[in-house]
């Protein structure tokens, strides 16, 4: 049988993953992702951004504020977290 990377798995599942940035790490093993989208208006056609905060499970404290990372969907770890940390797309300067 051959190892899966978690990219492989990741495409095989339907679960949906988001990329945001780190607002805050300061729960143990949890970070907070604010996660950025464009929506247009509905009448105008202008776009504007909403954003949402998603807390994520961080098995290893490894993102820190200002990382903008990737998470996905998951089943429910706690009262409020229903994501885990996929990878660090980039770090913080």
């Amino acid at each position: 049988m051959e190892i899966q990377t978690v990219e492989q798995e990741v495409t095989k599942s339907r679960k949906r993953i988001l990329t945001g940035k780190v607002v805050s790490d300061k729960p143990e093993k949890s970070i907070v992702v604010m996660v950025e989208r464009q929506v247009a208006h509905p009448i105008y056609k202008k776009y504007f951004k909403r954003s949402k905060k998603y807390m994520a499970h961080d098995e290893n404290n490894e993102a820190h504020v200002g990382d903008t990372v990737r998470i996905i969907e998951e089943r429910p770890l706690s009262a409020r977290k229903r994501w885990r940390l996929l990878k660090i797309v980039e770090r913080a300067k």
